[in-house]
């Protein structure tokens, strides 16, 4: 039966070492600041906006939430962005996705200044991730990554299979494996095989957004598994993008759904916004 990755017991670890750091800055007169924006009322994002600024809170950083009409424009959201670039006690700008039609993701995002983008999605802050000189790095894939450091999984020389492509998880956390020395292989839906793939694997990530899609047989005995979807199935249960019960009994170690990458990511945003708070008080932006 496989070992469980606790991504709870994790990231409260990780976060009382932050909260330390974050007293150590404010003995220097600095308080991390973190301004999240949400256009419109979608009720998943309002829940994941009110966990992030609590998350804040806990920390003793300083919060701001933002909140504007569904009908706002692009150029009223990107004027918004640019004062809190030029805000001095925000230190972090998350966007939070999705935004209304009317409104250019990728526009928006670039806006942001990379010495802002906590959330680790500016082409200036990919393309640093890309050539193995990371500034911030996207929150989930960090997790992820933080978790298999925890579970005293080294990845040199291990075959790694991703099974999803999104630029929010699966290229990035393919390319924190490749620099970790690991063997990657990324798996999307034109994947001729994939249970074949999975099976080859020493270590599955799986960022795909299918309940169950992976199946507790496609498990090599002894793998690494790291399930990053949360699907909702019914009114109240939520499963991961793996069979968990059939996995685990083939697993060496294997995350929970709820309650192994997802704590992890508040986390890693909360990690990143203390890093741009220290960049900020040294003068090095």
């Amino acid at each position: 039966m496989a070992t469980i990755i606790d991504g709870k017991a994790i990231a409260e670890k990780i976060r009382a070492d932050l909260a330390a750091q974050v007293k150590e800055l404010q003995a220097r007169g600095i308080t991390p600041g973190l301004a999240t924006v949400l256009v419109g009322s979608d009720p998943a994002s309002e829940v994941y906006v009110r966990m992030k600024g609590d998350a804040c809170n806990k920390l003793g950083m300083h919060s701001v939430k933002i909140t504007r009409p569904a009908e706002t424009t692009e150029e009223e959201l990107l004027a918004l962005i640019n004062e809190l670039n030029s805000d001095p006690a925000i230190h972090g700008i998350l966007v939070q996705l999705p935004l209304p039609p009317q409104i250019n993701a990728d526009r928006v995002l670039e806006a942001i200044s990379p010495a802002k983008d906590v959330d680790g999605f500016h082409p200036y802050n990919v393309g640093r991730l890309v050539t193995g000189k990371p500034t911030f790095q996207p929150c989930t894939p960090y997790g992820v990554m933080v978790m298999l450091q925890e579970a005293g999984v080294d990845l040199a020389g291990k075959e790694v299979v991703v099974v999803g492509r999104s630029n929010i998880v699966g290229k990035p956390v393919a390319l924190m494996c490749l620099q970790r020395n690991a063997t990657v292989t990324i798996c999307h839906s034109k994947t001729r095989d994939l249970p074949g793939r999975v099976r080859a694997a020493d270590v599955v990530i799986a960022a795909v957004g299918v309940p169950e899609m992976i199946k507790g047989d496609w498990i090599k005995e002894g793998a690494v598994v790291i399930d990053v979807g949360v699907n909702r199935v019914g009114e109240k249960k939520l499963v991961g993008d793996v069979e968990f019960a059939a996995a685990a009994e083939r697993a060496s170690a294997i995350t929970p759904v709820p309650g192994g990458v997802g704590p992890m990511t508040i986390t890693m945003l909360l990690h990143n916004t203390l890093e741009a708070a220290k960049m900020a008080g040294s003068g090095n932006r």
